[in-house]
């Protein structure tokens, strides 16, 4: 009885699907969601980049491809302080990224690796300083800059712009330096290195996917800023790229193809910093956020 039935059995059962296969339906709604999601997501850039290489009479048309021209981005280089507004951009987001992993790192190493009086205060006060927004924040960090005499001053922008990427990238670092074993520190101090030295020379570089999160953020916080940006500098020459845009818009409309064409511009920077610290970005956010 159990020989007769066991062919029935076989031939009677239903195919088991596989873990991982999809149905027809079910791929093509997964490839149909996919395809509008990546419309959606590149749309917005494309017609930026398309409406910068258009005239001004034919900016807010949909006529993509009709007599393209260059001519915005001349304007904007030669009939603007572009090229100042870039180099002051420059010089703050260079400075806030590379001060920034720097304190951010020797933070969070110290948070992570020593007992010291006032390191839970120090992690709270990380925490509780990304409660914050800027719109609060605005008024007494400018009083603080106008009694130091830093506005109108890259420094000043710089000062601002670490109390709100160091206190993250603190935090971030910490949970990154916890995942790396503490043997390796005691390795060091064998080999007769001091706490800074083992930092330096052996965490350090197992640490560079938390370092490339750290100069991302550190980075794109300084190069895209408007609220700072815009209230503590005066003056076309002191402005930054976020603040120069503003010049593009007024009461009674905007300059789209000036403003377009900066747009491309101040965004290729970010794509290449983002391009540079892909591989680690991942890495260093998954790893930063496994303990707390």
């Amino acid at each position: 009885m159990t020989t007769a039935t066991a062919p029935s059995a076989r031939h009677g059962a239903r195919k088991v699907r596989r873990r991982g296969d999809r149905s027809p339906a079910a791929s093509l709604a997964l490839h149909l969601t996919l395809i509008i999601t990546s419309v959606i997501a590149v749309f917005p850039v494309l017609w930026v980049m398309l409406t910068s290489l258009k005239p001004a009479k034919f900016a807010s048309t949909t006529d993509f491809f009709k007599e393209t021209t260059f001519e915005n981005y001349t304007n904007l280089i030669k009939d603007t302080e572009f090229l100042a507004w870039f180099g002051n951009s420059v010089i703050v987001a260079g400075l806030s990224t590379v001060i920034g992993v720097f304190v951010s790192a020797t933070t969070g190493y110290a948070v992570s690796r020593f007992r010291f009086p006032g390191k839970r205060g120090l992690m709270w006060t990380l925490l509780v300083t990304q409660m914050f927004p800027v719109a609060v924040l605005i008024v007494p960090i400018y009083n603080i800059m106008s009694t130091m005499g830093l506005l109108n001053q890259p420094a000043g922008l710089v000062i601002t712009y670490l109390t709100i990427s160091v206190p993250f990238c603190a935090w971030m670092m910490k949970g990154f330096f916890d995942t790396i074993p503490r043997e390796i520190d005691e390795s060091g101090q064998v080999d007769g290195l001091t706490p800074f030295g083992t930092f330096w020379r052996l965490i350090l570089p197992l640490a560079k996917p938390g370092l490339a999160v750290t100069a991302f953020y550190s980075f794109i916080t300084a190069w895209g800023e408007v609220a700072y940006a815009s209230a503590f500098m005066v003056g076309d020459e002191n402005l930054t790229l976020a603040g120069g845009l503003q010049k593009f818009v007024n009461q009674y409309g905007a300059q789209w193809g000036p403003m377009t064409a900066a747009s491309v511009l101040i965004a290729i920077p970010a794509a290449l910093v983002f391009l540079f610290a892909q591989k680690h970005l991942v890495t260093g956010m998954s790893a930063g956020a496994v303990k707390g």
